[in-house]
């Protein structure tokens, strides 16, 4: 498209390069901007800039937060005994939006994915194990997508808390393999996590 304003194509540029966002929708946002108050528009960059500047990871489970410490870590009122892997923060609120999880999380980044070039080293591990050798960690609860990466994760983290007197479960397939766990519907997500299996259980079905 050509435009009579470098600053309107400027702006369209930049909403492009959000995800799903081409460049029709991106001059819709842009002209939507330009009809609003300077006020409003400038509020609207102020909190995307303070958002992108100000937001921390929590340092216990990694999850998005405002604080050092998010407010599900820091809750007395959850299951600090039970912990949830997933592999992003999108898991966390999918996982919450079900209203049926009371433990925490732990975000690991990523799965492991060779192709990729993601190996363990690269994911949110380390910091695992370290709250599991606490003690205070009775059950691991595998949340990851159905893919083979996701399985792949599975398996090696499995093998990493095998030392650790803790219960390994995952959760049950009612998510097709291949799935994102993300856009699975919060009803079926939500049983998944509450009919959880042994991970040595997952093991023998899949054998």
């Amino acid at each position: 498209m050509k435009y009579s304003s470098k600053l309107i194509a400027d702006a369209v540029a930049e909403f492009q390069k959000l995800p799903g966002i081409g460049e029709k929708t991106a001059l819709r946002l842009v002209l939507h901007l330009l009809k609003q108050d300077k006020q409003k528009v400038t509020h609207f960059g102020d909190v995307v800039s303070s958002m992108r500047s100000d937001i921390k990871f929590c340092s216990t489970c990694n999850n998005i937060s405002d604080h050092e410490i998010c407010d599900i870590c820091s809750n007395p009122m959850r299951d600090h005994s039970l912990v949830c892997i997933v592999e992003s923060i999108r898991e966390v609120i999918a996982i919450e939006n079900t209203n049926i999880y009371r433990g925490t999380y732990h975000v690991l980044g990523g799965v492991i994915s060779p192709i990729d070039g993601v190996g363990p080293d690269q994911l949110n591990i380390s910091a695992l194990l370290n709250r599991v050798q606490k003690g205070d960690v009775k059950e691991v609860i595998m949340a990851l997508s159905p893919t083979i990466e996701g399985d792949t994760t599975i398996f090696y983290l499995s093998k990493k808390l095998k030392e650790y007197n803790i219960q390994i479960t995952s959760i049950a397939r009612g998510v097709s393999f291949g799935g994102e766990l993300e856009y699975t519907d919060e009803l079926t997500l939500g049983r998944s996590i509450a009919t959880r299996l042994p991970y040595e259980n997952v093991l023998v079905k899949n054998n």
